[in-house]
């Protein structure tokens, strides 16, 4: 008993912290999503669901949840393919391999509204690297407005993220890659089996748990994506890349809709829960076939 209550206290100041900077605002939050609440002023009436009803009849929140779901599903299923290649490519002890891993890991370590300026500039229809370079190379009609036509604009935002995610993604690959034990390979290559067969039954079956944490991040990440698309087209054209946490941003601050744009939180956050614990479900039951 004595033990168990020195763990507890030493366990009490993260958790007073913890209850202070993320429970008690999400409790507030929740109760607020119930209000009309408009942020400016400690004046507000309780709407009951109200806020929640408008959601479903709202066509804005429709098109920014598909938006949302779109951009999760392209950086998700595009970024962990490639990140798994960049992975086994740069999976060895040789100088060169050590130093791409580092430059594959860069883009994760810079800012996204670093990153989202730059972009901007490259996919600038004018002035922009990409056109200008389409030009010298003699393909001038492949240009386009990669950010104001609403055809590319979701691609070029898409593109940028996995840019600069991937060699994150890369680096836990990896980590799954060297702890594999070489006697499986050495035992697979006497046996006659061929890169392909290695891969699908012992590099992929053993790096299941990467595999889980990647399409998590991944998942999870796209879901609450707000700042490289607020930095690159800020939703725009038009609603073309508007995501929930954009349109969550608008309502709350640009519209002083606080308790609408608060509701709009609560269904992003059990939407990234009920497909986290489905996902973490369907991946902890591979790990554990495999």
């Amino acid at each position: 008993m004595h033990k168990r209550r020195l763990q507890l206290l030493f366990m009490l100041p993260a958790f007073i912290v913890y209850s202070l900077f993320v429970m008690v605002p999400m409790l507030g939050s929740f109760y607020f999503s119930f209000t009309d609440w408009n942020g400016l002023n400690a004046r507000y009436h309780f709407v009951g669901i109200n806020n929640y009803i408008s959601l479903i009849h709202d066509a804005e929140v429709w098109i920014a949840l598909k938006n949302t779901i779109v951009f999760a599903v392209l950086v998700t299923l595009i970024q962990n393919v490639l990140s798994l290649l960049l992975a086994i490519l740069v999976d060895g002890s040789s100088w060169v391999k050590r130093f791409l891993r580092v430059v594959y890991l860069i883009p994760a370590l810079l800012s996204a509204l670093a990153i989202g300026y730059i972009w901007s500039y490259l996919y600038n229809p004018v002035l922009g690297v990409i056109n200008m370079a389409l030009q010298n190379i003699g393909l001038g009609h492949w240009a386009q407005d990669w950010l104001g036509d609403p055809k590319w604009s979701m691609y070029s935002v898409v593109f940028t993220n996995i840019w600069q995610w991937m060699g994150l993604s890369m680096i836990i690959y990896l980590a799954g890659l060297q702890a594999i034990p070489g006697d499986l390979y050495e035992a697979a290559d006497i046996d006659g089996a061929g890169n392909w067969e290695r891969f699908v039954k012992i590099t992929f079956p053993l790096i299941a748990p990467a595999f889980t944490v990647n399409i998590l991040i991944s998942i999870i990440g796209s879901f609450k994506v707000f700042d490289i698309i607020y930095v690159m087209t800020k939703g725009g054209p038009g609603t073309a890349t508007e995501s929930l946490a954009i349109l969550l941003y608008k309502k709350a601050f640009n519209f002083n809709e606080m308790g609408y744009g608060t509701a709009i939180a609560i269904v992003m956050f059990l939407i990234i829960l009920f497909i986290s614990i489905f996902q973490l479900r369907i991946l902890r039951s591979r790990e554990l076939d495999a």
